[in-house]
């Protein structure tokens, strides 16, 4: 392991574990966004985020607090967009408080019809002198309603092309939100746009870009997706591990079990592998050279793995594992979602599947 992968889970454990013990339910805890501006790791997203330190980074994390790991990665998708894509007043107007974690950014993509299929968005953006008028929903926006500016795509035209990404001040006027509650407790809400009006300066790239825009985004952060699921899937396995020599049944120690030692093995085997996928992704992506079906392998393997790495760990300790406040329960109800977000098991297959298929049609000419 690396010294930024050690001192981060050093600090997740002594440091950020503790603040996030003392945060809201649900919703922005901005002191432990701000300790984790305060320890240097927000500084890593700007002003150039290495794909690599990104997955290092949220895998520490994960492993001792999943709600710093969270935090961390909201900050760096919310601005992402503004810092490849914004001006430079806009660049100069939010990156400095997002990275010093004076504010809370947040991406705002999905609709109530439009999660994977991001071609049914319906959120309007309609001309008006000179700026914009947003009209419409988002839907399960992390960080919402309690953010102070939030990427928003928004439909300019028909088509792909016809989505335009704006950066948005969290106190708009004509901007409400509305807390969700969830499986897990993430800080994760409902947006309505009333006639929110935008100037053309807040438009990110140009009109039209918006879809762009949205995917360099995600293809940057959708291997380290996977990487807060392997900081997941190598928590519980470290907790079934030690439990494995501590439990005794039947007159012996539960890892003399071969049913409990071997499942063990093969998932840590796996969560290695889909580590090493992560990084190659990770890898590909820093060279200029993002590889979308290397990313969707990635993601696959690691989140699938993680919720049957989280899964087994449960099975192992039984009912106790089950009971409020204990890892294993936080962890069963943080596991899933990283099999739906920033694109769904589903889509990756069909990513993956679409790139088979392509080289078995080029193999054939």
């Amino acid at each position: 392991m690396s010294d930024l992968y050690d001192d981060t889970r050093r600090l997740a454990a002594e440091v950020f574990a503790p603040l996030a013990e003392f945060g809201r339910p649900g919703r922005v805890n901005r002191a432990l966004v701000q300790s984790l501006a305060e320890h240097g790791l927000l500084a890593r997203l700007f002003p150039k985020v290495s794909a690599t330190d990104l997955c290092i980074i949220r895998e520490a994390l994960a492993t001792a607090c999943t709600e710093a790991e969270t935090a961390f990665a909201l900050q760096g998708l919310g601005a992402y967009p503004i810092l490849q894509a914004g001006s430079a007043e806009l660049r100069e107007r939010w990156i400095p408080p997002v990275a010093d974690g004076t504010a809370i950014a947040a991406f705002a993509l999905t609709e109530p019809e439009a999660g994977s299929d991001v071609s049914a968005m319906s959120l309007q953006a309609t001309s008006d002198g000179d700026g914009y008028r947003l009209r419409g929903d988002k839907l399960w926006i992390s960080n919402a309603p309690d953010a102070d500016v939030y990427t928003v795509f928004a439909r300019t035209s028909e088509g792909r092309r016809g989505l335009t990404a704006f950066a948005v001040a969290g106190d708009s006027q004509g901007l409400m939100g509305e807390h969700k509650v969830m499986l897990s407790p993430h800080a994760i809400g409902s947006l309505r746009f009333e006639d929110v009006y935008v100037s053309r300066d807040c438009i990110l790239g140009e009109p039209g870009a918006g879809f762009r825009v949205a995917m360099r985004t995600l293809d940057l952060f959708r291997p380290s997706v996977g990487a807060f699921a392997i900081g997941m899937a190598r928590h519980a396995l470290e907790l079934a591990a030690d439990w494995a020599l501590e439990r005794q049944t039947f007159g012996k120690p539960l890892k003399d079990h071969q049913a409990v030692a071997h499942r063990i093995a093969e998932l840590t085997a796996r969560v290695e592998a889909a580590r090493l996928l992560v990084r190659e992704a990770a890898k590909a992506q820093d060279a200029g050279a993002p590889d979308p079906a290397l990313a969707a392998m990635a993601k696959l393997l690691a989140t699938e793995t993680a919720q049957e790495a989280v899964d087994a760990a449960v099975q192992f300790h039984g009912a106790r594992a089950l009971e409020e406040g204990h890892p294993l329960e936080h962890l069963y109800r943080e596991v899933r979602a990283p099999r739906i977000y920033e694109g769904a098991s589903e889509i990756q297959r069909e990513i993956i599947a679409r790139s088979v298929f392509r080289q078995a049609e080029a193999r054939r000419v």
